[in-house]
């Protein structure tokens, strides 16, 4: 049986949706872009993809799923997320695959469809954002998925920020929209007021 969201989506729908919205940003960087400043302090836009298609392999490749090889960051950076985003497509849309458990790290044991739910969708939404704003582009993040996650970490805070996975809090208006409260509470500036 499929993990569902809060919105009863299944995770293979949700990370088709993400990893679509950061395919298409990528896709949308200009040549000379790819060197801009990211958000995250000392990171290109490059070093964005980058830190994707290093860390989640590391992990979730701990269950046995085969990442081909895929082109080099530092010359296609669009593809070798593609190639990282087909193959976890892949592995959630195989149902057995999806069911596999396997040792993820601090969160102990989970199967695939859930690590992949719980770390990785968030991470490439967060990181979404950050690639469009160093490039220069729409920075507009899917509400529901937004809303989702905000509502997920809030209790987390205190851990999230002790993990050292995210920077001191930005302090945001209570009336701000959930993508402003969203990237503020991953410690990055908002660009929306």
């Amino acid at each position: 049986m499929s993990d569902t969201t809060a919105n009863d989506e299944t995770t293979a729908e949700r990370f088709r949706r993400v990893a679509g919205t950061f395919t298409l940003r990528a896709r949308e960087v200009s040549a000379d872009a790819w060197e801009n400043p990211a958000p995250c302090a000392g990171w290109t836009a490059r070093d964005v993809v980058r830190h994707l298609v290093e860390w989640v392999p590391s992990v979730i490749g701990r269950a046995d799923i085969v990442f081909h090889a895929a082109p080099s960051v530092d010359e296609e950076p669009c593809e070798a997320w593609q190639a990282l985003a087909v193959t976890l497509q892949a592995a959630l849309d195989d149902p057995n695959v999806a069911a596999r458990t396997f040792d993820a790290g601090p969160p102990g044991e989970l199967t695939v469809e859930a690590a992949i739910g719980m770390l990785v969708v968030g991470d490439v939404l967060i990181h979404t954002w950050d690639l469009a704003t160093a490039a220069g582009l729409d920075d507009h993040l899917d509400p529901v998925v937004v809303t989702d996650m905000l509502r997920g970490i809030e209790p987390l805070d205190e851990a999230l920020r002790n993990s050292g996975h995210y920077g001191p809090r930005v302090v945001v208006s209570d009336t701000a929209d959930d993508q402003t409260k969203l990237i503020a509470f991953t410690g990055r500036q908002p660009t929306r007021p």
